[in-house]
């Protein structure tokens, strides 16, 4: 039953966007976190707060993420795995070119 007063609650017809409402609306997104708009009892678009909308997106790509990384360990294989020590050396890197490298923020 609480899932469909959620519902009730974070729905709103357009038609109170051309009554001046959208202020409120907005200020409501801010608390509640999303609004459902519908047009003609029709779901239309979802209004996020850009807190909100920023945890969405950070979820996905961390989902995005956690596929790829399954996705490659199923085709490791510790046979063609290679030590830092060789990869160094097949690249042509040594001690000083990696001085300082904690400094570097990676993401």
């Amino acid at each position: 039953m609480q899932d469909l007063r959620n519902v009730m609650t974070n729905t709103i017809p357009i038609s109170s966007f051309n009554r001046g409402l959208a202020g409120q609306i907005f200020e409501e997104v801010k608390t509640t976190g999303a609004k459902v708009v519908l047009k003609n009892n029709v779901a239309e678009c979802v209004l996020l707060s850009p807190e909100e909308y920023v945890k969405l997106m950070d979820e996905v790509n961390n989902a995005r993420l956690l596929l790829m990384a399954n996705e490659r360990l199923k085709k490791y294989s510790s046979l063609k795995a290679v030590s830092q020590e060789d990869a160094l050396k097949e690249l042509n890197i040594d001690g000083k070119d990696l001085t300082g490298w904690e400094d570097v923020e990676i993401e």
